[in-house]
């Protein structure tokens, strides 16, 4: 018997947005772990890992060199996070922004 091949029937934008909701619905860090444990190779972990890494210093216009020699991410990386920062779509500029702790106001200051 002749084998067909299937045609995919998998909507990706509506499988990228049942995604993007499974990864709001958790709510701790742990979970999180969880799903991205069953979700990614440990390849994929690192390399995800890797890429968040260097968004800070990158954000504090640190030399990609020294950013390299720090968390030993391959310039190339930490070019295409920085690519990313420049004229990406801003997700890691937003995240950033939102877990960049308060600025408590100075002790002795006026309020």
């Amino acid at each position: 018997m002749k084998r067909r091949p299937l045609a995919p029937t998998l909507d990706s934008r509506r499988s990228e947005r049942a995604l993007c909701e499974a990864l709001l619905s958790l709510r701790s860090v742990a979970e999180m772990q969880a799903f991205l444990d069953d979700l990614c190779t440990p390849a994929e972990r690192e390399a995800m890992r890797e890429r968040w890494s260097v968004v800070p210093q990158l954000l504090a216009e640190k030399p990609y060199r020294q950013i390299h020699e720090a968390t030993a991410v391959s310039i190339t990386t930490i070019g295409r996070v920085a690519r990313c920062l420049e004229q990406g779509a801003g997700g890691y500029a937003l995240a950033a922004a939102r877990l960049k702790p308060a600025r408590k106001p100075r002790s002795g200051a006026a309020s």
